[in-house]
């Protein structure tokens, strides 16, 4: 039984001996052996315990040649912790402070990339996918011949991508809560910012069966305008997917259609 305990307390002990040491490192160590634990801790990826000391001994080494290094290495902590936000304002901080560092260019893709990196899934608000595509686009203008440029390209597709997923679940929500004109003209503004969409066949059908529904709904003023609006769009659909699983569908759209707008004439 003791010897069960003795296995169980030497690692806390250990563990509490470790953090005394850290900690009296960082109040009375000097700044070289400060610098020097903090890129052990790092290449262990202890990056935690790197951040702080790289944090203690930066305003000793402002304005001094390793400034820049201590910088590099303090913004990759917290990258590597996953603290994106912070990492990139850091990585940026960087490069704007030293422009013509070896370290530059990359930082500005670091900064770039970890925008991407808190990108969130598509059903959720995509401002910092709109932020992360602006930024990689930025890099591209800046860098036009970087090794990057490649990288930079693919994430902006993924992350298009996602806008587009995005705005079509919300143009099709529009259409399922019966708000059939804002389905049209959101189902629109799919196709017109993403002319390559998957979604173009279902967004058309979509947009010919609100036509047709919104133009039913209407006053009796506004019908004619609204039905003719249908066959435009049931026209321009069969015309594109002439094969479609709605094809049927579309045509007995176009049919009743035009049929209401005899009986207006």
């Amino acid at each position: 039984m003791i010897k069960k305990y003795i296995l169980i307390a030497l690692p806390l002990l250990m563990l509490m001996g470790s953090c005394n040491n850290f900690n009296k490192l960082l109040k009375e160590g000097d700044p070289e052996t400060k610098l020097a634990m903090a890129m052990e801790y790092y290449e262990n990826e202890d990056y935690f315990r790197a951040l702080q000391l790289f944090d203690n001994v930066m305003p000793y080494f402002r304005g001094r040649p390793e400034m820049e290094k201590i910088y590099y290495y303090y913004a990759w902590s917290f990258f590597n912790m996953e603290q994106y936000l912070m990492a990139a304002y850091h990585f940026r901080n960087l490069a704007k402070t030293f422009p013509n560092s070896k370290y530059t260019e990359e930082c500005y893709f670091q900064a770039a990339y970890c925008k991407y990196a808190v990108s969130p899934e598509p059903s959720l608000d995509q401002s910092n996918t709109q932020e992360a595509i602006n930024e990689l686009q930025l890099f591209i203008n800046k860098y036009p011949n970087s090794d990057l440029v490649g990288k930079c390209n693919a994430l902006i597709d993924e992350l298009r991508m996602k806008m587009e997923v995005k705005a079509f679940e919300i143009a099709k929500l529009y259409f399922f809560i019966e708000e059939y004109q804002a389905a049209i003209v959101a189902m629109n503004n799919v196709l017109e910012d993403y002319p390559g969409t998957k979604y173009k066949e279902e967004a058309m059908y979509i947009i010919a069966k609100s036509n047709y529904f919104y133009a039913s709904g209407s006053v009796y003023e506004k019908q004619k305008e609204r039905y003719q609006s249908t066959l435009e769009a049931c026209k321009n659909f069969s015309r594109v997917f002439p094969e479609s699983k709605y094809a049927k569908e579309v045509m007995s759209f176009e049919k009743k259609a035009q049929a209401e707008l005899e009986n207006i004439n």
